[in-house]
């Protein structure tokens, strides 16, 4: 079938080389400044977005398209010219790049989305206000947490995190990532212990009651089973999905998987709660796991009931 219209190349805004290269330069300024100046965490910021929004238009510029009534910048990332008058092209905020590419790459988890709109959130207040974001900030807060993000972002477009920062650099963060390691390790290890502490004090009839309690509540809610590393209870971890759901026909029902990773733990029998995959990974709850529905087959592949054409049930008493 001919095409009516040819789309021309990928616009230099969108374009997913000329974004790297921005976020190259832009790391560069900072390693200019000193590593404890607030220059040298807005450089680190400017970059990062870049960074993401590269990752992003990676995957499709189109991503990268601000939603707006004409399909007008989608039009535009895909290498068309929209007839639109006055057009300017627009793209999404830096905090929906996160939100998507969390959606999309699974390596790219909430704490990387979570660091990312807060990191770029203060350069936002740092240019847009009164407000001396980074001032006094010191870099052991945000540095580990930036090399780990950005490398997750780097590793997506096939890009090794020295060719980014250079040799040197890269030994400093991997050195800044497993020290950073080291001290949640030993936050969640402590929090176990305290944990396990309390709950050895309490009498055998009140762990007993409690844990029965657990294992009920654990079979009422939405998450995944599993032993509570403190106090060994039927605790749960909740999570986001990181695959397309498959499903497979089986004696009249439809069968569908959909693989999971964790995001947070809960325990209600001796309050442990966990957030975050790399704290999850320190206690061993840091697995893949796969969340299965039942349904009938002649319901699942029903058509959905339109009612918009009914008129109110008047008849009511």
């Amino acid at each position: 079938m001919k095409k009516p219209i040819k789309p021309g190349a990928t616009p230099t805004a969108l374009d997913p080389e000329a974004l790297y290269t921005k976020a190259l330069r832009y790391v560069q300024k900072m390693y200019d400044c000193d590593s404890n100046d607030w220059e040298y965490a807005l450089w680190s910021s400017l970059s990062l977005e870049f960074l993401a929004r590269a990752a992003l238009a990676n995957i499709s510029p189109a991503l990268l398209a601000e939603t707006d009534r004409n399909a007008s910048n989608l039009y535009f990332a895909l290498g068309f010219t929209p007839f639109e008058e006055r057009f300017s092209p627009r793209s999404i905020a830096i905090s929906e790049v996160f939100k998507r590419l969390a959606g999309i790459l699974p390596e790219f988890t909430k704490e990387h989305e979570s660091f990312g709109v807060v990191h770029t959130g203060k350069r936002n207040a740092e240019l847009h206000s009164g407000e001396l974001a980074f001032e006094g900030v010191k870099g052991s807060t945000w540095q580990p947490r930036f090399y780990q993000t950005c490398k997750v972002l780097l590793t997506s477009m096939s890009i090794p995190l020295e060719e980014f920062v250079g040799k040197n650099e890269a030994e400093v963060a991997k050195k800044l990532i497993d020290a950073a390691a080291d001290e949640s390790a030993k936050a969640v290890k402590g929090e176990m212990e305290a944990h396990r502490k309390v709950w050895n004090a309490k009498p055998d009839d009140e762990r007993s009651a409690v844990k029965t309690q657990a294992a009920v509540w654990a079979t009422r809610q939405y998450g995944h089973r599993v032993d509570c590393p403190s106090c060994g209870s039927t605790a749960l971890i909740f999570g986001e999905p990181v695959s397309a759901p498959t499903q497979k026909l089986d004696d009249g029902e439809i069968i569908e998987s959909q693989d999971h990773l964790p995001t947070h733990f809960e325990c209600v029998a001796c309050g442990l709660k966990i957030a975050g995959l790399s704290r999850l990974a320190v206690v061993g709850l840091s697995d893949r796991y796969k969340k299965t529905q039942t349904y009938d087959a002649a319901e699942y592949y029903a058509p959905a009931d339109d009612w918009s054409h009914y008129e109110d049930d008047n008849n009511e008493p």
